[in-house]
């Protein structure tokens, strides 16, 4: 399969939500017509996406749920474990920590790491927050791939920097600020004021 774009990919993980919603209510078919109409989207689009995972529908009747869900999960790679520590363990960081539906995507949050000697020693949802100064040695005991920045703008960056002299590759990052990273690394921005600030000019318009 070619490389899916990051704007099919946000599209089949919202497929995958709507899907495992309709299996909850005991829906076994799904039409992409009802999911373009959720989504806001061309019925020709969802039937385009999907296409690209080579699962068909019949005419007029749709979509095996359960078969497109797990697919889906094939094709995201929800079967594959990624194992992911914390980096800051404030508020954002916890809630994180504490939000058990990312292991039903396979990722599997090992730990969280902060400079807080009020919160090093303790455990949020049975994770231990340990010395960010640790981090060289729980990285050579572990199979970690992602780091998960929670830190504020302010010491993103330093962190960052930290965290790839740690050999890390992957940087999933919710701090507001843009991070300079080498090239053989990865990095996802998840703006939370960014996206907030886009709702907000909808809303004003």
């Amino acid at each position: 399969m070619d490389k899916i774009s990051d704007k099919v990919i946000n599209r089949l993980t919202q497929y995958h939500s709507i899907l495992g919603d309709c299996i909850k209510k005991g829906t076994t078919t799904v039409t992409s017509s009802y999911m373009a109409a959720l989504l806001k989207v061309d019925d020709s689009q969802v039937r385009k996406d999907v296409s690209m995972l080579n699962n068909t529908g019949k005419s007029r009747v749709g979509y095996n749920a359960f078969q497109l869900k797990e697919t889906i999960e094939k094709t995201l790679g929800f079967k594959n474990p990624k194992n992911a520590l914390i980096i800051g363990a404030g508020n954002l960081g916890s809630a994180l920590a504490k939000y058990n539906d990312f292991e039903s995507y396979g990722l599997n949050v090992k730990a969280l790491f902060d400079v807080d000697k009020n919160k090093i020693g303790s455990e949020i949802n049975t994770k231990p927050v340990l010395d960010i100064e640790k981090l060289p040695e729980f990285l050579k005991k572990t199979n970690i791939e992602i780091a998960i920045l929670t830190v504020p703008a302010d010491f993103a960056q330093d962190i960052a920097d930290y965290a790839v002299e740690c050999k890390i590759k992957y940087i999933w990052n919710f701090s507001p600020t843009v991070l300079s990273v080498p090239i053989d690394v990865e990095v996802w921005n998840e703006n939370l004021m960014g996206n907030f600030l886009q709702f907000s000019y909808k809303i004003s318009r």
